[in-house]
């Protein structure tokens, strides 16, 4: 490893690892694409798609379906934008090289402050793609309003959150089952086209659907973001604890399977996949 030692104060340290992190995000951003702008656009035009497709399924189901008085572009918006965050953040983190990325031989760069970029670039592309759409769809279309705008927020960073938790699970898991990780992620998002509840509300369920859904944490935190949007709904059959709890936890098991990957790192785990 090319290494430079340096002494420097605790302070001085955290401000070269933020350093170090934000152009890590930026790097990370425009890998992505040559250009961050063309990345945001790309982002947007994802959004766009997806809601324009669960609209015209929704005009032929009938709106009535969403059970919430209110915009109904909004409605959609809502799980949209969560959804596409949580799994993009899942997709994200669990790419990132544990063990043979030629990055990591160059020092200060190490596997936390990857892992940091990867998350923060995510988030960043995400972020900067929501505003846009709701400042374009406000002054265009009709103005939004949103009852609790903090605690959407709060909703927004919470499903980032369990997504890159879930994502680092992955990530410790692929240099020993490369194809067994791999087929994880993919199940995960495909199941999530349909349980992760964009189209429908918790409290529009039966019991015996509800059993079906609430296993998965994207479930909770779109149905309590619409709480937090929407005046006249409050959900009663879903919480914002259990998504938390959950991300923590998945996150602690995937750190510690990372720390135990680098201590059994081998270059021939790259010619094995």
């Amino acid at each position: 490893m090319y290494y430079f030692k340096r002494n420097q104060s605790l302070l001085g340290g955290a401000f070269t690892t933020a350093e170090l992190i934000f152009h890590a995000v930026v790097r990370n951003v425009r890998s992505q694409h040559s250009n961050a702008v063309l990345a945001i656009l790309v982002s947007i035009l994802q959004i766009l798609v997806l809601v324009a497709v669960f609209y015209t399924i929704m005009s032929f189901m009938g709106p009535r379906i969403a059970k919430i008085r209110g915009d109904f572009v909004l409605y959609l918006l809502s799980g949209v934008f969560l959804f596409l965050t949580h799994v993009k953040s899942v997709s994200s983190v669990a790419g990132v090289s544990t063990g043979n990325n030629p990055m990591m031989l160059h020092s200060p760069m190490n596997m936390m402050v990857e892992l940091l970029a990867t998350a923060f670039g995510t988030l960043y592309t995400q972020l900067v793609a929501i505003l846009i759409i709701l400042f374009v769809y406000s002054v265009a279309v009709s103005p939004i309003e949103i009852q609790h705008p903090g605690g959407a927020f709060a909703m927004l960073m919470l499903a980032w959150f369990t997504g890159c938790s879930i994502g680092v699970v992955l990530m410790a898991l692929t240099p020993w089952l490369p194809t067994v990780s791999s087929i994880l992620k993919t199940i995960y998002r495909r199941l999530n086209m349909i349980f992760s509840g964009k189209m429908f509300v918790a409290n529009a369920l039966g019991g015996a659907m509800l059993a079906m859904f609430a296993w998965n944490p994207l479930f909770h935190i779109i149905d309590q973001c619409r709480g937090f949007v929407f005046r006249n709904y409050y959900p009663r059959n879903t919480n914002w604890e259990y998504p938390l709890w959950v991300g923590l936890a998945l996150l602690l098991i995937g750190l510690l399977g990372i720390f135990f990957t680098r201590q059994h790192v081998s270059q021939s785990w790259s010619a094995r996949r």
